[in-house]
């Protein structure tokens, strides 16, 4: 990360109005008011600002959760200065966010992102070790930023087990002996998942299932191609976590247009089960 960006929790309504400035710039739609952010730091939300020469170029916000008795962070939005992108902010402002619900007595933190948007889930799964076996179909409804315009905002809500040990472990896998879901290579550059039957993977311990590099590029050059991807990952996730599978980490490629979601059954991971749905 940039040595000249410092992070900090952010609790004044001078803070939360600068929050406010860049989740506009971020997103380009409306904003959170600074009575309900305020209202959130003052009971059991966490917001953490990234500074650089004392401009805000990045955050995250959470908010108390409950289910099944337990409580939880649910850690709603992370934005980022489109300038200040690519520099590791992202995970600082994660970890910084973790250190600090650990203080308040919180042991897991959760958040929704695009399970098609991989830089977004290499961050989430194989850096910060989140697991992910809940999907949540057109979460948001019809969304009209910039970013998530046009298309079923279809999450993965994340679970990130804080004070587990699992999240500070290496955990070795071998790609090349796990089965590879295929996928088709289009005309115009982009990939296409292959139509597949996701009972055909029940009885495996793990798999590789891709997702497209540039799903961005996608959405704006192949819409329909993006939709594609969107409905038939949406069958296969959705069917694979309902069958007992976890996704872990994002694997990269250096040859190819995807990346892949790592899929293991999730009674082989050491972490418990808080059921969103």
């Amino acid at each position: 990360m940039n040595s000249t960006v410092e992070i900090r929790q952010l609790t004044t309504i001078e803070e939360l109005e600068q929050v406010q400035q860049l989740e506009k710039a971020v997103w380009k739609d409306q904003v959170i008011p600074v009575h309900q952010t305020l209202t959130a730091v003052k009971n059991g939300g966490i917001i953490v600002g990234a500074f650089h020469q004392h401009q805000l170029v990045g955050f995250s916000y959470g908010f108390p959760g409950f289910v099944n008795g337990k409580p939880f962070l649910c850690s709603h939005m992370l934005g980022i200065d489109e300038n200040f992108r690519g520099q590791g902010i992202g995970e600082f402002l994660k970890k910084a966010q973790k250190n600090v619900a650990i203080e308040m007595g919180y042991d897991l933190l959760t958040w929704t992102y695009d399970p098609l948007e991989s830089v977004n889930a290499f961050l989430n799964l194989t850096k910060l070790k989140a697991i992910c076996s809940t999907y949540v179909k057109n979460c948001y409804g019809d969304m009209k930023d910039g970013l998530n315009q046009g298309l079923p905002s279809d999450r993965f809500q994340v679970e990130w087990w804080i004070t587990n040990p699992y999240i500070m472990e290496e955990h070795q896998d071998e790609p090349s002996k796990i089965e590879r879901l295929p996928y088709l290579q289009t005309g115009n550059g982009f990939p296409q998942l292959a139509d597949l039957n996701p009972s055909n993977y029940f009885s495996h311990e793990a798999l590789l299932v891709p997702v497209p590099k540039q799903f961005q590029q996608m959405k704006k050059d192949e819409p329909e191609l993006a939709l594609d991807w969107r409905l038939k990952t949406r069958e296969m996730f959705n069917t694979l976590f309902d069958n007992g599978f976890a996704a872990i980490k994002v694997v990269k490629t250096d040859d190819e247009p995807v990346h892949y979601y790592l899929l293991k059954k999730r009674d082989l991971l050491p972490v418990e089960r808080r059921p969103f749905k």
